[in-house]
């Protein structure tokens, strides 16, 4: 058996072994993911993983003055709870719905399991790690080198990436948290944009009008993220220009990339 009886609505779970999709499906739980939810804590014990259907999970770094600041995240192209797999259980940083929808949730010692067993399975969450890592190093640099107007482009178009469609519900303020700035700063940087007519804001909604034009006015950041996610996760889908569509990794691509990376200079 090969087929799903319910569609994954995750492109992991997508590009699962069909044997590793097939016993974890049972166990899966489609679960709301409301705006703020905070999935846990750090030093929490992880218990469950999710999978991002329609929404978005911030991995925030949150300091003892209660400030924080976005060090990644995660949609549909992936999971939240790494953690859980490379031998710690827990994490430093918080983890909270930045923009709300549904998402698969597991046990995660279910996927523990699979993970132990399976050298493809482990291949994908290597893949997955590494461009968090991307992630997370290039978010760093940007924060500390660019301007908020900047910022909020790569943000914009990361949160972007993970979602169905243009749209955006979300606070100025919770951006700014997500950024590590003052609100009065993403205020200014969001009404250049609408001026310029690259997007339209209302109520906590976002609308982008314009996204080449948002590309433009981004810092490399982004592009440096989205080719590498591109490289190391080709289940996800590729939407230039707004399409999407979803390329699984193959085996034989799995050999073809090692190759082509071993002999890079």
């Amino acid at each position: 058996m090969t087929e799903m009886t319910t569609p994954p609505e995750n492109h992991f779970l997508a590009a699962l072994p069909a044997e590793v999709r097939n016993r974890l499906l049972p166990h899966l739980e489609r679960v709301p993911m409301p705006l703020g939810t905070v999935l846990y804590e750090s030093g929490d014990l992880m218990r469950h993983v999710y999978f991002p259907i329609d929404c978005i999970v911030s991995m925030l770094y949150v300091m003892e003055s209660g400030a924080s600041a976005e060090i990644s995240m995660v949609g549909n192209e992936g999971f939240v709870g790494v953690a859980m797999l490379m031998g710690g259980g827990g994490t430093t940083g918080r983890a909270v719905v930045q923009s709300a929808g549904h998402a698969w949730r597991l046990l995660g010692s279910r996927l523990r399991e699979e993970f132990e067993r399976h050298g493809e399975l482990q291949h994908l969450v290597l893949r997955y790690t590494q461009s968090l890592l991307t992630q997370m190093a290039q978010t760093a640099a940007c924060n500390r080198h660019h301007t908020i107007d900047q910022q909020l482009c790569r943000w914009l178009l990361l949160s972007l990436d993970r979602l169905p469609d243009n749209h955006l519900t979300m606070t100025q303020e919770l951006i700014a948290n997500m950024l590590g700035v003052r609100r009065e700063g993403v205020t200014e940087a969001a009404c250049k944009l609408q001026k310029r007519g690259v997007i339209e804001y209302s109520r906590g909604h976002i609308t982008v009008l314009d996204r080449p034009v948002l590309e433009r006015l981004s810092c490399e950041c982004y592009a440096v993220v989205k080719q590498e996610t591109d490289r190391l996760l080709p289940w996800v889908p590729v939407r230039p220009g707004g399409t999407a569509t979803t390329r699984r990794l193959q085996p034989s691509q799995q050999h073809q990339d090692e190759h082509d990376d071993q002999h890079q200079p």
